[in-house]
């Protein structure tokens, strides 16, 4: 089996020496998602702008590999404060409703960039 990295041109560039996602079979493993707007590459301002944005930026890694968020099973949350769990949460059941895939929610010290909140996803088709 051969992976292929999978980016995505409606995503912002990767921060670092990563590619956005890997699909190894018919699995993809996509990279941490900040709220990095993917014109700009500026950070969102606040929680709620930034977890949209991560989150639209993980639908467009999904799309460009050919899924969406239904064909997601696994995510991770990184937050830097763990008292937006509730504002997080909120905005993730309206990109998850019909399929919930499994979920971790680990509260970090530090974030690239500056961001708030980070979001990693396993999908499988």
């Amino acid at each position: 089996m051969s992976n292929k990295q999978i980016n995505s041109q409606s995503a912002p560039a990767a921060v670092g020496p990563y590619s956005h996602s890997v699909l190894a079979g018919n699995t993809l493993y996509v990279s941490g998602q900040l709220g990095l707007d993917p014109v700009t590459g500026e950070l969102k301002t606040d929680i709620s702008t930034q977890t949209i944005q991560a989150l639209d930026n993980l639908g467009s890694i999904l799309t460009t590999a050919g899924m969406s968020y239904i064909d997601v099973v696994k995510t991770t949350i990184f937050l830097t404060d763990m008292s937006d769990f509730a504002t997080v949460n909120d905005i993730y059941g309206i990109y998850f409703s019909e399929a919930l895939p499994a979920r971790s929610c680990i509260q970090v010290c530090e974030l690239p960039k500056g961001g708030l909140v980070e979001v990693e996803a396993v999908a499988v088709k």
